[in-house]
């Protein structure tokens, strides 16, 4: 039996929010428990929300409450940080390499812009969910030439274990934690607590920070 997965969406332009619910509707295992025409409302009503969204679709450009701007960035900031274990897709209409670079860093488990294939959107919300990132081909070249204009180190921190190091790789693989612990022939909960460990260690928010930070230590090539 699939696990249901709960989805949350906040978009202001009401024909694309009620074309996601019905592209979303296709699928059995995901269920629209949330929606917001705005960010800045976002905060109360997930307070008074009886079932919390495991994913959020933001979009990127929301509207602003009188003279007060609540975009889709400082939304996501909110949400990671209160209420780490939901995932946080950014949906735009900016196919733009620095847009996608500061909502990755500022903690998006994935970026998809607005022409997205409808079957992306569910490959994305499965692998947030079940994996922690979705880093697609756009997002995966934006990290890339970003990294050109950044200095990188060549070595990974010292303090990261061997063991950790091969968390790491797997992880950057989208394997989850039940692969790793039977790849790597561990428990579930060692894999977690290397995982804790490395997000601790490199300042990640979460899964997709580890990928950033594997892709500049060179710990994965960005191909």
């Amino acid at each position: 039996m699939q696990q249901m997965i709960k989805v949350g969406l906040v978009e202001d332009q009401i024909l694309f929010r009620e074309g996601i619910k019905a592209i979303l509707g296709n699928w059995q295992d995901i269920s629209v428990v949330f929606e917001s025409a705005d960010g800045y409302s976002v905060p109360g009503k997930l307070e008074q929300c009886a079932e919390l969204p495991d994913v959020m679709l933001v979009d990127l450009s929301l509207p602003s409450s009188g003279h007060t701007e609540y975009n889709g960035r400082q939304l996501t900031e909110y949400l990671i940080r209160v209420y780490p274990a939901m995932k946080v897709i950014i949906l735009s209409v900016h196919d733009d390499e620095n847009f996608i670079n500061q909502l990755i860093e500022c903690g998006a488990h994935a970026y998809l812009v607005k022409d997205t294939d409808p079957y992306e959107v569910y490959d994305a919300i499965v692998s947030v969910f079940h994996r922690g990132s979705y880093i697609n081909e756009r997002t995966l070249n934006a990290i890339r030439r970003n990294m050109g204009k950044k200095h990188t180190a060549k070595r990974p921190l010292t303090t990261i274990t061997r063991r950790e190091e091969e968390v790491l790789k797997l992880v950057c693989q989208q394997h989850t934690a039940e692969e790793i612990a039977q790849i790597l022939f561990l428990s579930v909960k060692t894999v977690n607590g290397h995982r804790n460990a490395l997000l601790q260690k490199t300042g990640s928010r979460n899964v997709t920070g580890l990928v950033l930070f594997a892709i500049r230590h060179h710990i994965i090539a960005p191909v």
